[in-house]
C-alpha cells in the first residue's frame, strides 16, 4: 500500500504544479442541514432525501469502485448497514467520480471502472444491501457535500443535522482491527440523544476524481504518446524464453501482423490493458509475424499505438518453429494473445480476437495483482 500511496501523492503534486484550474471542493459543516439530490440508483430507482425520511439517522456515504481504501471498506459498509438497519439507520451511498478523469494507471487498482454500469457490477459482486448512486454525471450533489476522499461518510440526525463526518473508523486494512470505530460511534451518540464526542475526522483514501481533473488525462495521454517505441528482432529460442518468463512480472504476449486485420483491431486493447496494468507489474510483450522486409512498417505502427513495451519482430524462416516455441497448443492462425506467470505458467490462451473485460477480469485474479486487501 506505501507504493499506491507514494504515486498518488507524486501525482497529486504534478497535478498542483501543472497550472491546471483547481476547484475549491468545501466539505459541509457540522450542524448544516443535509442538502437534497435526486439520483440515479443502480436498482433502477431514483432517490432524493425523502426516500430515507423515516430514517431515524441517515448515514450518506462517498465510495467508489477503483480505490484501493474505498474497497477495503466495502464489506464494512455492509455490516454496518445490517448492524443498524434494526436501529432504524438508513445508510446510502454515493459514487463521485467522473469516469473520464480516472487516468488508466489508476484503473490498475480495480477489475471495474467508476461508471454507472460498473457500479452495478461491483453491488452484485460485493453483496452491497444499500442504494448504491451514481453522481459523476454532473457532480452537483458531491460539490454541496464536499467529500475529500473515498470513502467519507457524512452521519445526520433525525431533523437531517450534520452531527459527524469524516473517517469510517482509523484502520484501512480490513484484516487489522480499528482503534476507533468512529463512525459507529457517531450512530450510537446520534441514536442515543447525546452530542458525538467527535464530530469531525480527518479523512484517507483516493482523492475525488473531479469533472476539472480531466486535463490530468490528457497530460496522461501526451506522456505515454512521448515515450519512446522499439522493435528488436527475435529468434525461435529467443520467443522460448519469452513464455519461459523468468521475470518477477505477468507477462501478456501477443503474435500479430500488420496484414492481419483482427490484429490491427484488438491492439488497442492490449495497450489500453497495458496502461491499466504496468504499474503493478504486468508486461505486453508484442512479437510481429510480419516478413522482416516489413520492419519499418511493423515499427510505423507500434509507434502509432504507443506500444512502449517490448517488441520484436521474429526473424526465423521457419514460422512453424515460432508457433512450437509460442505454444504447441496454438494452431497458428493470428491473433494469438497469452498471459504467463512468473513460473512459466501459461494462465491464458486465445487464438483469435481477445474479450477485453474477459481478459481484465483474469488478470485481476492473478496472484500478483487483485485487490491490495483481499
Amino acid at each position: 500500500m506505501k507504493k499506491f500511496c507514494l504515486i498518488t501523492l507524486v501525482a497529486l503534486l504534478t497535478l498542483s504544479q501543472s497550472g491546471f484550474a483547481q476547484v475549491n471542493h468545501t466539505t459541509l459543516a457540522t450542524g448544516t442541514q443535509a442538502p437534497d439530490f435526486s439520483l440515479p440508483g443502480i436498482d433502477g430507482k431514483t432517490y432524493t432525501l425523502q426516500s430515507f425520511k423515516d430514517a431515524k439517522v441517515l448515514a450518506v456515504v462517498f465510495i467508489c469502485n477503483h480505490c484501493p481504501t474505498s474497497q477495503a471498506y466495502e464489506d464494512r459498509l455492509v455490516k454496518l448497514t445490517s448492524d443498524y438497519a434494526p436501529k432504524g439507520v438508513k445508510v446510502v451511498a454515493i459514487n463521485p467520480n467522473n469516469p473520464a478523469s480516472l487516468r488508466l494507471d489508476e484503473l490498475g487498482y480495480s477489475d471495474v471502472g467508476d461508471s454507472f454500469e460498473d457500479m452495478k457490477v461491483r453491488a452484485k459482486d460485493r453483496h452491497f444491501n444499500f442504494p448504491y448512486l451514481y453522481d459523476g454525471e454532473t457532480e452537483i450533489t458531491s460539490n454541496k457535500y464536499g467529500p475529500v476522499a473515498t470513502p467519507h461518510i457524512f452521519i445526520f440526525d433525525k431533523d437531517r443535522k450534520l452531527r459527524y463526518n469524516g473517517r469510517i473508523d482509523d484502520m484501512e486494512n480490513p484484516a487489522k482491527t480499528p482503534r476507533s470505530l468512529d463512525a459507529r460511534n457517531a450512530i450510537d451518540a446520534v441514536l442515543a440523544g447525546k452530542e458525538v464526542a467527535v464530530p469531525v475526522t480527518k479523512t484517507f483514501g483516493c482523492s475525488i476524481k473531479w469533472a476539472e481533473k480531466q486535463d490530468w488525462i490528457q497530460k496522461a495521454t501526451v506522456t505515454w504518446a512521448n515515450e519512446p517505441v522499439k522493435l528488436d528482432t527475435i529468434d525461435a529460442a529467443g520467443i522460448a524464453n519469452l513464455v519461459k518468463n523468468k521475470s518477477d512480472k505477468l507477462r501478456l504476449i501477443n503474435l500479430w501482423a500488420t496484414w492481419c486485420g483482427p490484429c490491427v483491431a484488438e491492439f488497442p486493447e492490449l495497450v489500453t490493458i497495458m496502461h491499466l496494468y504496468r504499474d503493478r507489474g504486468l508486461e505486453l510483450v508484442t512479437i510481429s509475424a510480419d516478413d522482416p522486409s516489413r520492419k519499418d512498417k511493423a515499427l510505423s505502427f507500434l509507434k502509432d499505438k504507443q506500444a512502449s513495451g517490448p517488441n520484436y519482430i521474429y526473424t526465423g524462416d521457419d514460422k512453424y518453429k515460432m508457433i512450437e516455441a509460442v505454444d504447441p497448443k496454438w494452431d497458428g492462425a493470428l491473433p494469438y494473445t497469452m498471459l504467463v506467470d512468473p513460473d512459466g505458467k501459461v494462465i491464458y490462451g486465445k487464438q483469435g480476437i481477445i474479450n477485453p473485460e474477459e481478459l481484465k477480469k483474469i488478470i485481476w485474479d492473478d496472484p500478483l495483482m487483485g485487490r491490495i486487501y483481499k
